[in-house]
């Protein structure tokens, strides 16, 4: 389920193209409220990605999401423990098959895009904060509303997301317990490995206990 329902966190990512200078003042929830409908209204007008085009779909998640990203982050966060047992290579190596694991899976998530909308909660934060959750829910014909909660992080480039909660389970959280399993069985390189045969293959893996 986990995987099934990352599309809300793409359409936060996909599309926002504003100059750095003015992203770094846009509060959290503005930008995750504006971004999503821009992009809603994208997918709903692009035929190339209605029709499942994956070469296109791979050249917006390229060039729109990665920069609101803090994959170095990110992939600290899912390693745990282990991201201080890493050589700087293993690290660097990590989080570039850490970011094409997620390149895959928004892009699967963008082709799976239907008929949902998006209802974001009422957002407050103090001027102090540099780190906050936005809170939303996607809503589908016939399905009970899932909620969705980014957690962003404030950076000198702007607020950038390095997490997402959906129906309670933390993508980060998910991915922390496969990668530790994996890293018991043959190691840092193992999962290393493993990333990039998937990457090859087109594939991500299954995050844990999602139920799909």
């Amino acid at each position: 389920m986990l995987r099934s329902f990352l599309l809300p966190l793409l359409a936060l990512l996909l599309g926002f193209n504003a100059p750095a200078a003015l992203a770094a003042d846009i509060p959290p929830d503005v930008l995750a409220r504006t971004t999503t409908q821009e992009v809603i209204t994208i997918l709903k007008q692009d035929k190339d990605l209605q029709r499942g085009d994956l070469t296109r779909v791979h050249q917006l998640v390229e060039a729109k999401i990665l920069p609101n990203f803090d994959f170095n982050r990110m992939t600290q966060l899912a390693l745990g423990k282990h991201w201080s047992r890493a050589t700087a290579k293993q690290k660097q190596e990590l989080v570039t098959e850490f970011r094409n694991l997620l390149v895959r899976t928004y892009s699967s998530s963008l082709t799976a895009f239907t008929d949902q909308t998006i209802d974001f909660k009422p957002f407050a934060m103090k001027p102090a904060d540099t780190d906050v959750t936005v809170r939303s829910e996607i809503r589908q014909p016939g399905g009970q509303p899932i909620p969705i909660n980014y957690s962003f992080y404030k950076t000198a480039f702007g607020w950038k997301v390095y997490d997402v909660t959906i129906d309670g389970v933390s993508l980060i959280t998910n991915y922390r317990s496969s990668f530790a399993s994996t890293i018991r069985q043959s190691g840092i390189d193992g999962l290393i490995k493993t990333l990039a045969t998937q990457s090859a293959r087109g594939t991500a893996p299954p995050a844990a206990g999602n139920g799909s």
